[in-house]
């Protein structure tokens, strides 16, 4: 049963935790603290022309989702991550890796509906807001996950915040071109989402996978490193 969880000092007395729990452990922790703060947002004027705000709001939560993603990376080398699949060490880090990334892009998006719903910003660019920073969170997380295990924590955030910036420099690019409508809101142009955005993140997509796969298996040797039948 050891090998399964970890234990942890409680008081007086030892919980049982598996490094699972203790990713959603602080995972609420830091996402009830950032949902309050969102709370105070409600004060901030609307505006018709919300492109500052809109991409400051976006580089907050860019941050928030790397910071937790850097937070919880040193739990997929815990013990106790899928055992009772009969697979290779890297298999079951790359399977925990994914597990913490799709946490954090939940936090994420949980924290973008609550920033943008107090914003007060137009429906059309909360839903804007909502598919970029899951974007951003998912292959940002992958990134910085994947660098920690392989290079430790400074390449992480260099790694997750390159990949920020150069997906908010898309979206910049993309409203920058097409506007907002009358009232603040997204303005859907395919032609132009195929211009700035979706090579990004076809290209951001591509690194997130090959980084995260890397990092896994990074240490291992090479009879791990292989699956097995």
């Amino acid at each position: 049963m050891l090998g399964r969880c970890h234990l942890v000092a409680g008081p007086g007395t030892l919980v049982r935790m598996h490094p699972l729990e203790r990713a959603l452990v602080t995972t609420v922790r830091r996402l009830a603290f950032s949902l309050a703060v969102s709370v105070p947002l409600v004060a901030v004027p609307t505006t018709d022309h919300p492109l500052r705000l809109f991409l400051g709001q976006m580089a907050v939560i860019v941050i928030f989702g790397i910071a937790l993603a850097i937070r919880l990376s040193a739990l997929v080398e815990a013990p106790g991550w899928f055992v009772e699949a009969d697979w290779p060490e890297g298999r079951r880090r790359l399977a925990a890796a994914s597990a913490i990334v799709a946490l954090v892009t939940g936090a994420v998006a949980l924290v973008t509906l609550a920033s943008s719903a107090a914003l007060r910003l137009e429906p059309s660019l909360q839903f804007l807001q909502l598919l970029s920073t899951m974007d951003i969170a998912w292959t940002g997380a992958a990134i910085a996950i994947g660098s920690y295990l392989r290079w430790g924590t400074r390449a992480a955030w260099i790694g997750g915040g390159l990949l920020g910036v150069f997906c908010i420099y898309s979206i910049w690019s993309y409203l920058d071109a097409v506007g907002f409508t009358a009232d603040g809101g997204w303005v859907v142009s395919g032609s132009d989402l195929m211009r700035h955005v979706i090579p990004f993140d076809v290209a951001a997509a591509v690194m997130a996978v090959g980084i995260l796969s890397f990092g896994a298996y990074a240490g291992l040797p090479t009879e791990q490193a292989r699956p097995q039948s």
